[in-house]
């Protein structure tokens, strides 16, 4: 009897096993369900000294972030137009050993100034270096808002190791400014963001604003329509937009009349179209910022639209947001927030996540990064979570 009872335990397991490999095979084969973000915590905050000068530069303008997990380092874009120093990026090394960011955790390492086609520095004002993108082949792409009213916006390739340009991806015809100054970018509002997918075959940046043709800029208690760009990286061509509303943001004692606000930056999640966004505003006192998660699932392709104000926009899908975290919520005192990036994995298997800040080159200001820890969970592991809330997955 307790031989035929032994038989029979085998096939259970498999009746257990058998339903597991099933939702296995069908979620994987569902590149529509992405993943998600359940938790984000905060582990800490560090800044660079004001006035920091490295390598003859003066340290500042940190507008854009990515990170090479190959050596654990990241490369931080600086806005600098050439006037302070030659256009550059620099390398940094920011400690999360500890599972922790502490105050004193992040280093510069080098300097790397941008050449342009010719093998020669920028000339003061022809950049307005905002986002940049790690490939898996070793290069960067960097992104420049321009100059609405002198420079057309660019999207190009550089090498790490010399820093000269390679390549520079087209620019639909739509973000271009023209002398009437009634279509394209309006000034310092154009290409902050810059984001590859995981399989490196897509590339993304955004308006921080609405062009000019597709409605009005930020105000207090108004958002704005921004467009996301999809290049296919296989060709460098872009081949889609897609709709971003920014969130309306109340200003707060704005005794001084002066407010921005915008999305500089994305970070994609996944190659089915996920992301992190970072809204950003300035509020008259203080900054608010704000992290969301993204999917481009069931938006509308609006490439072939050249301006939103020709069209009933109303019946436009737009890209879903879901708020992960208001950072004003935290107990910091927030800066000027623009880039962020992955790091490593930590100690406990969790993902890091890092935001960085442009100080303007301003005194008043900090070069202030954040670090977090998220929990990125994939349909499956949510569906299993549901089946079995007692199993620790």
């Amino acid at each position: 009897m307790q031989i035929i009872k032994k038989i029979f335990v085998f096939p259970r397991i498999i009746y257990f096993l058998i339903p597991i490999i099933i939702i296995s095979l069908v979620f994987t084969s569902f590149p529509s369900n992405g993943i998600e973000i359940s938790s984000i915590k905060f582990i800490g905050e560090a800044t660079l000294p004001k006035g920091l000068i490295f390598q003859k530069t003066e340290v500042g303008g940190l507008s854009g972030i990515t990170y090479n997990a190959r050596n654990n380092l990241y490369y931080a874009i600086s806005d600098d137009r050439g006037q302070k120093a030659p256009v550059r990026l620099y390398t940094l090394k920011i400690d999360l050993s500890k599972g922790l960011l502490e105050k004193d955790g992040v280093i510069p390492v080098s300097v790397t100034r941008l050449l342009n086609e010719n093998g020669q520095i920028f000339g003061p004002g022809e950049t307005d270096t905002e986002g940049i993108a790690l490939t898996n082949k070793g290069i960067v792409l960097i992104s420049s808002e321009g100059d609405a009213k002198l420079i057309n916006p660019f999207i190009k390739e550089f090498s790490l190791s010399s820093g000269r340009e390679i390549f520079t991806l087209p620019i639909p015809n739509k973000f271009l400014p023209d002398k009437t100054n009634q279509k394209g970018i309006r000034n310092n509002l154009a290409f902050e963001s810059l984001t590859i997918t995981p399989d490196n075959n897509h590339l993304f940046t955004a308006t921080e604003n609405a062009l000019i043709q597709d409605g009005v800029a930020a105000k207090p208690n108004i958002g704005t329509p921004c467009r996301i760009l999809q290049y296919n990286l296989l060709n460098n061509q872009p081949e889609k937009e897609f709709l971003y509303q920014t969130e309306p943001v109340t200003p707060f004692l704005n005794l001084i009349g002066k407010f921005a606000s915008g999305l500089p930056d994305l970070l994609a999640l996944d190659n089915q179209g996920h992301f992190l966004s970072l809204e950003r505003s300035f509020t008259g006192l203080g900054f608010a910022i704000s992290l969301f998660q993204v999917s481009l699932e069931g938006a509308d392709d609006i490439h072939n639209i050249d301006s939103l104000l020709a069209v009933d926009s109303k019946n436009i899908k737009p890209v879903k947001k879901k708020l992960l975290l208001d950072l004003r919520k935290l107990d910091v005192l927030l800066d000027n927030i623009e880039g962020l990036t992955f790091g490593p994995k930590l100690q406990d298997g969790q993902q890091s996540l890092i935001l960085i800040s442009d100080n303007n080159f301003n005194s008043l200001q900090r070069t202030q990064i954040l670090a977090f820890k998220i929990k990125i969970e994939t349909p499956l592991i949510r569906l299993l979570r549901r089946l079995f809330p007692n199993i620790n997955l």
